[in-house]
Order: structure tokens, then C-alpha cells, then sequence
């Protein structure tokens, strides 16, 4: 089964806004046995529109459109939607009961524009919206399902989550599909695939697919099992050609689907009741940022100190002039030290640091860009290591703050173990 996507807005064509939306509901689809195999993003243009419309109709069975549905004179979806299928916009009062006790409740007026937001094509399946305005709209024809969406990411992934998503699975009947995703960091691409070659050749036996998913530290290795047998079936093959992967390189898996190395860090404190905290330099606060982003980080996550200049890391972490002369600010005794006076200032089991060269430039005294030290403090012993990473400054602070809590993740599991 096959499914397009169409996603109408000027500001998409013109890059000024990034097209996430796609990535997002391509994922939800391909994960309920549906691939989508066409995106296409097209201006709010009736005549291109409908053309598309047409086009898509002739070789996929399910259609998500989004954009278009504001209530100002440039969104012409609902309209266009109207003139495709031969229908007209009705009042919802639903709908129209909802936007307007949405501006009431926040003392803003109920403008004609807001109203229009209840006018819907009659012929379609209102898909109620209770993130925004804009509701969604389900047409199905010879088959054929369209669904039309809003535009704004938050509305929506909730209307598909809600909405859509459970009406494709109820309206179509779909082959079994099986999902893993496998998270790995501190190898490389490139190094990860020569070293499960032979075991990625042995997958087509089983009738497995392997996706490689880089990103700035990690790769997610995603198994897919499609049809032909049934669901347990299928679960049964996968956790077969897990456990042998983990044979080849286990000590580089951190998680399963959607954790991030800070949730696994978080669940790996929580266990043994241990707090941790960061002193930060070339990171800027990054590595806080991670773990804060975890629900619940409060119960292990202390806080930490952005030290990133010099006279901070003296006065708040301890750092003597002594140790600055002799190692300077960007070595490993200096990571070290910073992660030994976090943790004694915030009095916490763990502490991580970082500091070096995020970039773009070297450093004046010599240290290449991209030479970041990291270090762990635990109640045992003080670790660190040395990256060497490339030019790009975002780049390089994502992954050295990804790297650090790898750090202490795989300290955590020895000292643990």
C-alpha cells in the first residue's frame, strides 16, 4: 500500500519553513505498514492543487495533504478541496462552537476570519481539531482516502495520532508489519556497516530490511519486518537477528525506539538512587539541556555550572592557578577538575564536564578546532577522553554533549556491574 504526501505553502518553496512535517507522518505511516513513496510540496495554487490531487489519485491509496487551512486570504485549501470533489462549505457548529469559546476563554475577540474557521466541504468527514482552529477533513473516494491537515506541526501530529492514523488502520486492511530500532553511538556510520556486513547479507534469509538513520553521534539501526507471515511471526524473526547483533557490537548499543542517551542516563541514576550534576564550558549548557528535556530529570539532575570563562572556573569549581599554568584551560586534567568541583559544589553522586574548541576557529594557543575534552567524577575514580571532531560549532557542541553522557553511561554500567 502506498501513500503520498503533499505539502502546499509558499514559505515551504521558498525556505522559509523547514518541511518536518513529512519526515514526522512519513515515519507514522511506514510504522502502520504504509510507505510512503512520494512527497511533493507545492505552492497555494488551485490549478497546481488539483493537478497534483490528480496525479496522487492515480497511483497511491492514501492522500495527507497539509497547509493552507488559516483563516487569511492566501489559504485556499478548504476552497480547492470544494472545487476537487464537487462540493460546497457548510457551517460546522461544532466547530464553530469550539473557535469561539477558544477566543473567548483567552478575552480575544471573535473575528469574521476566526468564524470562517467552522466552514467546512460538505462531503467530507470533519477530523475536530482540539489543538488549534484549522480542523482536519477526511474524504474518501473509489478507495481512495484524502486527508487534509493543518500545517502547524502541534496540530498536526495530534489530529494524526488521534484521528487519522486510527481511520487508515480501521478503513484499510494492511499486511503485518514489524518495527525495531536499535540505537548506537560512538562508531561511525561507515565503521558500524563494514563491521555487521556479514550479518546485514544474512538479514534477506529472514526477509528483514535494515535502515541506517545517522545523526550527529549516533546511528539508529532500524529492522523491518513486512508481511507474509504474522505480527508474532515477524517479532519472533527480528529478535533472532537482534540478539546476534548484539554479539558484534553490543557495547555500542544504548537503547531501544525513542529514548535519547539522557533518558537512558536518567533511568540508569534513578536505579541506583544517584544524582548528578555539570559543569560545562565549549557546551554552553547543552548537556543540561539534554537531560532537563527528559520528564522527571528533576529527581536526579542537581543543576549545573556554565563556566565559561575562565574566572568562573576558579571561583565556583576550585580551579587553582596552579593547575591553569601548568595544563592549561583545554586539557584532561582541566576537564577533570572542573567535573571533581561541580560535583563537591553541588555535593552529587556523578558530575560530567566539558571543555575545548567548539569552533569555527582554532584556538590562538594551537588546540585545533574541534578538540574537546570530556570527563565523568564518580565516588570512585575521575575519567576523561579526548574528541576530535570537525569544524561545524553546532555540530560539535551536539555531539560532545551527546559523547559526554555516553561517558558516564558506560562508567555507570562498569562501576554498576
Amino acid at each position: 500500500m502506498q501513500a503520498e504526501i503533499i505539502s502546499i505553502g509558499d514559505e515551504i518553496l521558498i525556505g522559509q519553513t523547514v518541511n518536518t512535517n513529512a519526515t514526522w507522518m512519513g515515519e507514522q505511516l511506514n510504522a502502520i505498514g504504509i510507505r510512503v513513496h512520494r512527497v511533493t510540496s507545492i505552492a497555494d495554487d488551485a490549478d497546481d492543487i488539483i493537478q497534483i490531487l490528480n496525479e496522487a489519485s492515480s497511483r497511491s491509496q492514501v492522500i495527507l495533504i497539509t497547509g493552507g487551512l488559516g483563516p487569511t486570504k492566501d489559504d485556499i485549501t478548504k476552497k480547492t478541496l470544494c472545487q476537487y470533489f464537487n462540493t460546497e462549505l457548510v457551517l460546522d457548529q461544532v466547530t464553530l462552537d469550539r473557535v469561539t469559546s477558544f477566543f473567548t476563554s483567552r478575552g480575544l475577540p471573535m473575528l469574521e476570519v476566526n468564524e470562517q474557521q467552522a466552514l467546512v466541504p460538505a462531503s467530507c468527514t470533519v477530523l475536530h481539531n482540539l489543538r488549534g482552529t484549522a480542523n482536519g477533513m477526511w474524504f474518501d473516494r473509489d478507495g481512495i482516502v484524502f486527508v487534509s491537515m493543518p500545517g502547524v506541526p502541534y496540530e498536526m501530529e495530534w489530529l494524526m495520532e488521534e484521528e487519522v492514523l486510527p481511520r487508515i488502520q480501521s478503513f484499510f486492511k494492511r499486511p503485518a508489519i514489524v518495527h525495531r530500532t536499535i540505537l548506537t553511538t560512538g562508531v561511525g556510520e561507515s565503521f558500524l556497516a563494514d563491521t555487521i556486513k556479514d550479518w546485514e547479507t544474512s538479514l534477506e534469509n529472514d526477509q528483514i530490511k535494515l535502515a541506517y538513520l545517522p545523526s550527529p553521534g549516533a546511528v539508529k539501526l532500524r529492522l523491518s519486518a513486512y508481511g507474509g507471515a504474522s505480527e508474532e511471526v515477524l517479532q519472533q524473526r527480528i529478535a533472532i537477528k537482534e540478539k546476534e547483533l548484539h554479539q558484534l557490537i553490543g557495547q555500542h548499543i544504548y537503547g531501544y525506539g525513542k529514548a535519547s542517551l539522557a533518558s537512558v542516563v536518567g533511568d540508569l541514576l534513578k536505579s541506583q538512587s544517584a544524582t548528578l550534576s555539570a559543569a560545562e564550558s565549549c557546551t554552553g549548557g547543552m548537556i543540561s539541556h539534554l537531560l532537563t528535556s527528559v520528564p522527571g530529570s528533576s529527581n536526579y539532575f542537581m543543576g549545573a555550572v556554565v563556566s565559561y570563562h575562565i574566572d568562573v572556573k576558579q571561583g565556583e569549581l576550585g580551579i587553582t592557578k596552579d593547575l591553569l599554568d601548568k595544563y592549561g584551560v583545554y586539557s584532561a586534567e582541566m576537564a577533570e577538575a572542573m567535573a571533581k568541583g561541580v560535583r563537591a559544589k553541588l555535593n552529587t553522586t556523578y558530575a560530567i564536564s566539558s571543555t575545548g574548541v567548539a569552533g569555527p576557529d582554532d584556538d590562538e594557543s594551537g588546540i585545533k578546532v574541534g578538540t574537546i575534552w570530556i570527563a565523568v567524577a564518580g565516588p570512585e575514580k575521575v575519567v576523561s577522553m579526548v574528541l576530535k571532531l570537525g569544524k561545524s560549532r553546532e555540530r560539535n557542541i551536539l555531539m560532545a554533549s551527546n559523547a559526554a553522557l555516553n561517558l558516564i553511561r558506560k562508567e555507570f554500567l562498569v562501576i554498576n556491574h
